[in-house]
């Protein structure tokens, strides 16, 4: 398989005053076309810092960044907005939907941004609200949904316009565990039936084992990662990485 995104030697150092703190300290990564990564790590570990800098929301203090071959760090800044809005989905741990617009509505909101007209595109937001299971909820407002699906409209926001890569933080977060899980079973299934990549930040290693490769941080670097076998990832084996790294 191609890879869709590749990280080569990235730092990132921010200056608080004379003191310089090193978040990221030469990481390399690639992740494949319709591959399903989870970023793990303990607290100040770089694992968001990592995830801001392969979306392009912050630039690396040195090493490059190149997805679908573009290398983001030569790109002006309109071209980067637009690569931003085209070929990457976000999804945000506090969902970021607008109070004032239908769950449809949202869904349609990048293609707003990008001057398309939403009515030749409603077959498209419809399959996506039946995805995520809320097609008979898609005339509700925010205030109407619980966070459970408030989630799944921002996961459907995420791939309306048909990206390459999603990168979510911290997708389930703010949600109990059940309605974790059903977000997590909708974005794994979204990833797979669009073969769509996802790279995924989380501190819960249940949210993880969905994934198909855990890449684990400390101190800014890559020090381990878990691979599929016969099709799955133990939780088991992602807790006893994680309390590896706490030793």
């Amino acid at each position: 398989m191609t890879n869709v995104l590749e990280a080569n030697g990235l730092r990132k150092e921010y200056h608080l005053g004379e003191t310089v703190v090193e978040a990221l300290r030469g990481i390399d990564i690639q992740v494949e076309t319709g591959e399903f990564v989870a970023v793990m790590g303990p607290s100040g570990s770089g694992k968001s810092t990592l995830l801001h800098l392969l979306g392009g929301l912050d630039e690396p203090t040195t090493g490059e960044i190149n997805l679908l071959e573009m290398n983001l760090g030569d790109m002006e800044d309109e071209a980067l907005t637009l690569t931003r809005r085209r070929e990457i989905g976000f999804i945000f741990q506090k969902f970021n939907l607008l109070p004032t617009l239908t769950a449809a509505e949202n869904v349609a909101l990048p293609l707003m941004l990008d001057d398309k007209k939403t009515s030749q595109h409603a077959e498209e937001i419809d399959k996506l609200l039946e995805m995520v299971g809320l097609l008979e909820r898609k005339g509700h407002k925010p205030p109407q949904l619980s966070g459970g699906e408030q989630q799944r409209v921002a996961i459907a926001r995420a791939f309306v316009n048909q990206p390459r890569i999603v990168l979510a933080d911290e997708p389930t977060g703010n949600l109990d565990s059940k309605t974790g899980g059903t977000v997590l079973d909708m974005l794994h299934k979204v990833c797979k039936e669009l073969n769509t990549t996802v790279v995924m930040v989380t501190h819960d290693a249940k949210a993880a084992a969905y994934a198909d490769r855990v890449v684990f941080l400390n101190d800014g670097e890559i020090v381990h990662e878990i691979r599929q076998h016969n099709g799955h990832i133990e939780v088991e084996d992602v807790i006893a990485a994680l309390a590896e790294l706490d030793d």
